[in-house]
């Protein structure tokens, strides 16, 4: 955290559209691939420079440029220069502590989505922004590292059959954004399983490590949260857009994920409301334990005070004592130290205190 605000700090008083890149550098170096495409071809292939892309800024097939890394800004400058993206559009993209939006400029759309996954190997999720351009005919995504959910995109692409190759760019664009919100949908289940966990630990044994998981889960749900709510609103701003880059055959598609996002906030928010209930279930859990101790400490106390109280007496040393001197006093004396305490037993049982 203090890196970040030393990074945005710098840019504090700089000119709208000074490029500087805001964020973790997640990449060694930056990887462009091109993925072509019409109802009949298809190509794929990785390209070492940016001018490489300029062909397919006017062609007549759907064009996807991926690029991974954002580290280095004279390609990204350059990739703005190539297709007209604006400065404020390039700004943002470097700027990986976006919030979930959507900007028309006319020319093009602005799409920052945050690209969540689960790592199965280090039990913890993973968060990347990217950042989508819908042009005229191609699609360009910003990464911040290599690798991402598109993997069932791709192979679509390559299969004819699919609709995909038959429609416009809209489409690929809108095919993106539905896979980001599909695998919401796979953290949502694994955060699920993570609070079910949770409840029996919180039920049977809560613990220290307990209060720090879920504490945990906590910030990894406002997080979450924080990603996945603006979702409605950048999707919903696509629909109601009037851009010419948008077909109506496409609009019913983004229907359906603005459904899925609907979906996706409920089911948080019942999540979001279940980590706030084992927080007060943990703390009663543990204040019912000391209860339960300081009951017990209570009983012996309560039952020794008479006892402290007769050993007391005839401990007090005086001369005449009438009962010192008798040669069965001794066990009498323990008998009726017995017979008390037996007798606040069987009443305390009696009340069910114990």
């Amino acid at each position: 955290m203090p890196k970040v605000i030393k990074r945005t700090a710098k840019k504090a008083g700089q000119a709208p559209g000074t490029l500087m890149h805001i964020g973790e550098r997640k990449a060694e170096s930056i990887r462009i691939t091109v993925i072509d495409y019409d109802e009949q071809n298809y190509q794929e292939k990785q390209v070492t420079s940016i001018k490489e892309c300029e062909p397919f800024k006017t062609t007549s097939t759907t064009t996807w440029i991926n690029i991974d890394g954002l580290h280095q800004i004279d390609v990204i400058e350059e990739i703005g220069k190539i297709f007209d993206l604006h400065s404020l559009m390039l700004e943002d993209v470097l700027n990986t502590h976006q919030r979930p939006k959507a900007e028309d400029y006319q020319s093009s759309i602005f799409v920052v989505l945050k690209m969540l996954s689960y790592d199965e190997e280090n039990d913890k999720f993973r968060s990347e922004q990217i950042s989508l351009v819908l042009g005229s005919h191609y699609v360009i995504t910003f990464q911040e590292s290599v690798g991402d959910v598109f993997g069932l995109v791709r192979d679509r692409i390559k299969n004819t059959k699919w609709r995909i190759r038959k429609l416009g760019v809209d489409y690929l664009l809108y095919a993106l954004i539905d896979c980001i919100v599909d695998h919401y949908f796979i953290v949502l289940e694994k955060m699920a399983d993570k609070i079910e966990s949770l409840q029996e630990k919180v039920a049977t044994d809560p613990s220290q490590e307990t209060l720090q998981q879920i504490h945990e889960l906590k910030s990894e749900m406002i997080f979450f949260r924080k990603s996945v709510w603006p979702v409605r609103e950048l999707v919903n701003s696509l629909l109601r857009s009037e851009s010419p880059l948008i077909h109506k055959t496409t609009e019913i598609y983004l229907r359906d994920v603005y459904d899925h996002a609907v979906q996706i906030i409920d089911a948080m928010e019942t999540y979001r409301e279940m980590i706030s209930g084992m927080l007060d279930v943990y703390l009663s859990s543990i204040s019912n334990r000391m209860n339960a101790v300081m009951k017990v400490l209570t009983i012996i106390a309560t039952i020794f005070i008479p006892l402290t109280f007769i050993a007391g007496i005839y401990g007090m040393n005086f001369e005449y004592m009438p009962e010192l001197k008798w040669h069965g006093a001794y066990p009498a004396v323990w008998l009726v130290m017995a017979t008390v305490a037996t007798i606040m037993l069987v009443y305390f049982k009696k009340r069910k205190w114990l």
